[in-house]
């Protein structure tokens, strides 16, 4: 256990940070999900801007890769094309 009250408060606001980098990486996949699932292509156009820009924050606070978002919205804008096609 730590000694030194910064420490200690360190412990706690990792704590809380964590969970929070967890809670938007975990809706960002759920949202990646949902746009996988939808057939509409209109529909989907809008919610990949949506998934673009929570990948992008994701990658901006470095909670994934940079170069994994890059690969997730290339692959979700892939699939956006082949709707509309």
């Amino acid at each position: 256990m730590a000694n030194h009250k910064s420490a200690l408060k360190r412990i706690r606001s990792n704590e809380a940070k964590r969970v929070l980098n967890r809670y938007q990486a975990k809706s960002t996949r759920t949202a990646i999900k949902k746009l996988r699932a939808n057939t509409e292509a209109s529909a989907a156009q809008e919610q990949f801007q949506k998934v673009s820009s929570m990948l992008d924050r994701l990658a901006k606070k470095n909670i994934i890769h940079k170069n994994k978002a890059a690969n997730n919205k290339s692959k979700l804008a892939k699939f956006v094309k082949s709707l509309a096609a």
